[in-house]
């Protein structure tokens, strides 16, 4: 049985995440009381080959002391879950509920918006920290989270771990859900070449260029090394996705062409499931 836990922030991007995997067919339930996930699975089991998610979050407060124990009795029926957990800055969430002048759930007539918003993070932070996929929705347009679950939830019936590798370009912010990021950023830069400039690192020129550069090769192998060390004991830990940031100044040279440089090496990975996404150039 597939069965994903969605939760996070409220404003982050919940109903749209479970919308996604209603998409992909999974039996959605919306703010499910965390006493009842077990009932709720088991029930799902007798009907044979189903994939469900639940949306857990604030508004059930009165029942999220009960979610540890939850947990561990889909555990003990046989249901490995995902943890998927949505968030935003509080900038941005504040912004969205002045839009949709809806009611936060832990705000009332003495707590403030913005006191409601650090309330709820510090409620949810076990479930957050115990999650397989953060997903950061502040500069997300409802399109990409949409595909960002689809992709996650494709990638939970492959088994192994799911590795991604992400360039990006550090001036438009890095990314808040990357488990590693690394700057290459000391690397020689083809933006300073007006004829590479509108170029990206997929272009044959900047490739040429970065290929002709001791350092770059160096940076990779470094990287290389590093994961080709550690990804096992992330293995044994049963994580199932993790996301590899490569970031430049612009994520549109250095950072695309390496990011594609360690996919290639890994890709050919019998454990791995490897994907590639460049942020900047979306």
């Amino acid at each position: 049985m597939n069965f994903i836990v969605v939760s996070g922030l409220s404003g982050s991007g919940k109903t749209i995440a479970l919308q996604a995997l209603e998409d992909l067919g999974y039996y959605c339930a919306d703010n499910l009381p965390a006493s009842l996930l077990a009932d709720f699975a088991s029930r799902l089991m007798g009907e044979g080959d189903v994939s469900a998610a639940v949306s857990i979050d604030s508004r059930n407060r009165r029942f999220l002391e009960d979610l540890p124990a939850s947990l561990d009795q889909l555990r003990t029926l046989g249901v490995d879950y995902k943890i998927i957990f949505l968030e935003a800055n509080e900038t941005v969430l504040l912004k969205r509920y002045s839009t949709t002048r809806r009611r936060h759930p832990m705000t009332d007539a003495s707590t403030p918006l913005l006191e409601g918003i650090r309330r709820e993070k510090e409620l949810l932070a076990p479930l957050a920290a115990d999650a397989d996929k953060h997903i950061d929705t502040t500069a997300r347009t409802p399109h990409e989270l949409h595909g960002l679950v689809r992709d996650f939830a494709g990638e939970v019936h492959l088994g192994g771990i799911n590795l991604l590798f992400q360039s990006f370009g550090f001036k438009h912010g890095a990314p808040v859900d990357a488990d590693f990021v690394f700057d290459v950023r000391c690397l020689p830069n083809p933006y300073w070449d007006t004829s590479l400039r509108e170029l990206d690192g997929r272009h044959a020129p900047v490739i040429r260029f970065l290929e002709s550069q001791d350092s770059v090769a160096q940076m990779i192998e470094h990287i290389a090394t590093f994961l080709e060390y550690w990804l096992p004991s992330f293995e044994k830990e049963h994580r199932s996705y993790i996301t590899i940031a490569i970031g430049c100044t612009g994520g549109q040279h250095r950072s695309v062409y390496i990011t594609d440089r360690l996919t290639e090496r890994f890709a050919g990975s019998d454990h791995l499931n490897v994907h590639t996404r460049h942020r900047e150039l979306l």
